[in-house]
Order: structure tokens, then C-alpha cells, then sequence
């Protein structure tokens, strides 16, 4: 049994050996690709390095400072000169088509479907801020229930409502989510989907009840109800 062992344990051995010649062989036979490859895969990881370090980076940092003012003309409600600049500094069309890669670029896009949202041109609106890349909780939701605002006075209910929706849940908090529920109301209401109305109405109810909305919320529930009848329960 001790020579069997042996035996097995010696042909593992060489068996592990042919591997590593094997391998071996193989690296000395194919040297320079080997090489060009991790050189290559250096040369990427390197040349990605130096563009965030000396490109973007300073990019992103003068994005930030040559958008202060259209941001300042913007809280001034002075949208003209936010949109296209004053001569002297940029305005938010500028800045998109400049640092449109930046996180300032891509906030323009929301400020720039504003503008237009308040200008009246609603397509526009809906062009720039679908444009926007919002994951911040409260400023991606009011960007897709503008898109819904914007459906809304172009006469798309159905749109609009589906936007109000998505907003709704985009980011549940206390503060676009009963808004934008409620909004969503307001279009079943329209459409004369008091069923659907009265839904929304009760999660407002029941899950928001500090809400601005919820202040008023029972008097919207009770026409919801009076429109839907009597149910089987009742």
C-alpha cells in the first residue's frame, strides 16, 4: 500500500510539473504578445487616470464656477439671461454645450426645461429636462413631474398622469411624493377615473398624513367617493 501511495504521489508530482514546463513554454513561446497586452492594459488604466486627474476633473471644477451666475440670474427670475448668458458670462445653454459631460452640464438640462416650462414652451421643457440625470430625491422627481406638467398643458392627460406616477415613486418622501399623488388625482378626476382618484387620495391619507396635501385630503376623498357610489360593503 506504502508503494502505491508512493507511486500515485510521484505521478501527481510529474503530472504538476509537465503543467508548469508546460506553462512555462508557453510564456517563452508567446513573450511578446504577453507583453503588448499588459502593456496595453497599462497604457488604458494610466491614460483613463490622467484624463480624470488633468481633464475632467478641472473640467467639472470650471463647469461649477462659470454656471454661479446663470444660477444667480435664474433665482433673480431673470430667464432670459440665465438661458443665453449677459455677453460676459455663460448662460445654461452655454454651459450645456460646453461641459455637457459634467454634473453641471447635465443640472442645466434641468434648469434650461424650467425656463421653458415657465416660458410656455412646453416642448422644449419636456426635450431638455428628459435630458437631465437626476438621482438626487427631491430635484429627480420635480424634473419628471415637470415633464408631466409640460404633457399636461399640451392637452396629453394620459402622459401627464404617467409622469405624475413615476414621480410619485421616484424617490418616496414627504414632499413630491403626496404632490405629485395628488396631481395624479387631479388627471383621474379629469378623466373620470374617480376609482383610481380615490386610491391615490387614501395612500395620501394613510402615508402621509403631515403632508401639505393631507390637510385638505378628506374633502377630496369624500367627492371621490359620492362620484364612485355606494359599494358592496357600504
Amino acid at each position: 500500500m506504502a508503494n502505491q501511495s508512493t507511486s500515485s504521489g510521484d505521478e501527481r508530482l510529474e503530472s504538476i510539473g509537465k503543467s508548469l514546463s508546460n506553462a512555462e513554454q508557453f510564456l517563452v513561446d508567446n513573450k511578446k504578445i504577453i507583453t503588448y497586452v499588459v502593456g496595453g492594459i497599462a497604457l488604458l488604466i494610466l491614460g483613463y487616470w490622467g484624463y480624470r486627474q488633468f481633464i475632467h476633473k478641472p473640467k467639472v471644477q470650471q463647469a461649477e464656477t462659470e454656471m454661479y451666475m446663470a444660477q444667480i440670474y435664474y433665482e433673480m427670475d431673470s430667464l432670459n439671461l440665465a438661458l443665453n448668458g449677459d455677453g460676459t458670462k455663460p448662460g445654461f445653454l452655454d454651459i450645456i454645450d460646453e461641459y455637457g459631460s459634467t454634473p453641471s452640464g447635465n443640472l442645466a438640462n434641468y434648469y434650461v426645461g424650467m425656463i421653458y416650462l415657465k416660458q410656455g414652451q412646453f416642448d422644449n421643457a419636456i426635450e431638455y429636462l428628459e435630458e437631465f440625470d437626476g438621482d438626487d430625491q427631491i430635484i429627480g422627481p420635480m424634473a419628471t413631474g415637470c415633464i408631466g406638467d409640460a404633457y399636461m398643458e399640451l392637452g396629453d392627460k394620459e402622459t401627464a398622469l404617467e409622469k405624475y406616477l413615476e414621480a410619485a415613486d421616484q424617490s418616496e418622501n414627504s414632499f413630491t411624493t403626496p404632490m405629485y399623488l395628488m396631481r395624479a388625482g387631479w388627471v383621474y378626476e379629469d378623466l373620470g377615473e374617480w376609482e383610481e382618484a380615490l386610491k391615490v387620495y387614501e395612500r395620501i391619507r394613510v402615508e402621509y398624513n403631515r403632508s401639505y396635501e393631507a390637510l385638505e385630503i378628506k374633502k377630496y376623498i369624500a367627492r371621490a367617493k359620492t362620484m364612485v357610489g355606494p359599494t358592496e360593503e357600504e
